[in-house]
Parts: structure tokens; sequence; C-alpha cells
């Protein structure tokens, strides 16, 4: 019986991967034409895909090496990439067989600098609170007003 649960459950963990990489395909077939921003964003919001550009990061593997570590199927890792690649964060090359996939760092550098501007308000922020938290204590090391 235990074995027939444990299939039951992965079969359920691969489709709701599944169903996960499905509407996000949709969103990004939807934003990427008009939004690379958006479709990059989208892309990200899975941690499974999170994970899979992590290893990329390190170097190009085939889908096989990229499944290795989740317990997921083939299918399902496949349907990630597929997101991954519809918003530009990776390409599939074609080397015989195998179909190895690298990561493109356009997207997140695209990424990267739409952040930078808020960057600089986090960082002013932290300035005027620090300014202003040393205003209030005067520099006393117990943090009490004099």
């Amino acid at each position: 019986m235990l074995i027939n649960d444990s299939v039951k459950s992965s079969f359920r963990e691969d489709r709701h991967d599944a169903e996960a990489a499905d509407r996000s395909s949709k969103v990004n077939k939807m934003s990427s034409v008009h939004d690379p921003l958006s479709a990059t964003l989208s892309a990200l919001a899975d941690p499974t895909r999170r994970a899979i550009l992590a290893r990329l990061s390190r170097s190009e593997a085939n889908v096989n090496e990229i499944a290795e570590p989740f317990g997921i199927s083939l299918p399902a890792i496949s349907r990630h990439l597929k997101v991954l690649e519809a918003a530009g964060l990776i390409t599939r090359g074609r080397s015989a067989q195998w179909r190895p996939c690298r990561l493109e760092p356009a997207p997140l550098k695209a990424l990267d600098a739409w952040l930078a501007q808020y960057r600089d308000f986090w960082e002013g922020s932290f300035d005027r609170m620090d300014s202003y938290l040393s205003r209030l204590t005067k520099g006393d090391p117990d943090g009490r007003k004099n």
C-alpha cells in the first residue's frame, strides 16, 4: 500500500508542477510579446525554475542533468525549460542527440537595471533613517537620549 501511495503522491506532485508550468507558459506567451520584463518575472516566480537557473549558472546542462536533483518527471522539467526559453532566460543548443541548455544573461541584466532605480530609493531611505536615528540618540551608546 505504501508504494501505491508514494506513486499517487509523486503523480500529484508532477501534475501540480506541470499545471503550474502550463499556467506560467500561458502568461508568458501573453506578456512576453509586449513586455519582456513581465515574462522574466513570471518565469522567475516558480522556485523550480529559479533552481534550474541556479544550476545553469554553473555550466550548461542537458535535460537529464537538470532533472537529476528534482523529484519530478522529465516532461515536467521540459515544460519548465520551455517557460524559461520563452522568457529568453535560457537557450537550447544542439550537439548530436543532446540539447544542452545555457543561461542567457540579457533578461537578468534588464531586470537588474529595472531594480536599480528602486535600489537607489531603498539605500536613500536607509541613509535617511540612519541619520534620523543618530539625531535621536545623539551618539549615546545605549541609544538613550541625553
